[in-house]
Parts: structure tokens; sequence; C-alpha cells
């Protein structure tokens, strides 16, 4: 076989027999390694769909803050003491601040949790990768120990 043809695993087993490694499971050590690229797609996945959910969600804020502000100003009518129109005015203001804050809120609280699940898938997969390849070498080691 060809150096162009041969497969990964191949030039993983190539590798370690040329290292003289004893008694590696290089078989494990590329499923581990396999194990480790699905959970970094994983990762990605689920930390694009929050991506997109935050999107959606700051669409939804944005469109209703809109809706909010233009009832908000069709329903003003101006008339009366100064001191109540300026009454009215900040009582807006006041809502709409609210609403924005309100809005960011969420949105982090969003992010925060989109943030924390793909952590978590990936931080789970790198203790389990370590456990694993931790695993491969105590077996590799305690074949080659002569028994008492």
């Amino acid at each position: 076989m060809t150096k162009e043809t041969q497969s990964f695993v191949d030039i993983v087993r190539q590798f370690g027999s040329d290292l003289g490694l004893p008694k590696v499971d290089v078989d494990k050590l590329v499923e581990t390694h396999r194990k480790n690229f699905e959970a970094l797609t994983q990762t990605a996945l689920v930390a694009s769909d929050g991506l997109k959910s935050v999107a959606t969600k700051q669409k939804e804020m944005v469109e209703s803050a809109f809706r909010e502000a233009l009832d908000m100003a069709r329903n003003f009518k101006p008339s009366g003491d100064p001191q109540q129109i300026l009454a009215k005015q900040s009582e807006m203001a006041r809502k709409a601040f609210d609403a924005a804050v309100d809005h960011t809120k969420q949105i982090a609280d969003q992010v925060s949790k989109s943030q924390a699940e793909a952590l978590k898938i990936a931080s789970d997969r790198i203790v389990a990768s370590i456990a694993e390849l931790r695993a491969s070498f105590e077996k590799a080691g305690g074949a080659d120990q002569p028994k008492s």
C-alpha cells in the first residue's frame, strides 16, 4: 500500500509500531479520537443552534419594542399641563428602558445557557478521553509486568 492510499488508522498503527510503543491499543486510541471529533462537532452544532436562537430572540424583541413604541406614540396625546406631559413622556421612557433591560437580560441568559451546554459537551468528552487513554496505557503497562 502506498503512503498516498494509507488510511489514517494504518498511519497511526505504523507510527505506533515504528516508535516501538508497548502494546498500545491503537484501535482504542483511534476510537477515542473519533469520539473527540464527534464531541467537537456536537459542540459546534450546539453553539450554532444557540446563536441562531439568540438571533431569532433578538429579532422578536426588536420587533416587539418597535411595536410597543409605535403604540405608545400613537396613544400619546400631549394636552393639558406641561407637568402632566412631562410625566407621560417620562413614563414612556421608563417603559422603553425597562423593556430594553429585560430584553438584554433574556438574551444574556440565553447566551449563557447555550455556552454552558456547549462547554459541558466538550468538558465531558475531555474527561472521558483522558480516562480512556489512561485505561489503555494502564492495560498496556500491566500486560508487560511480570507475574509474581
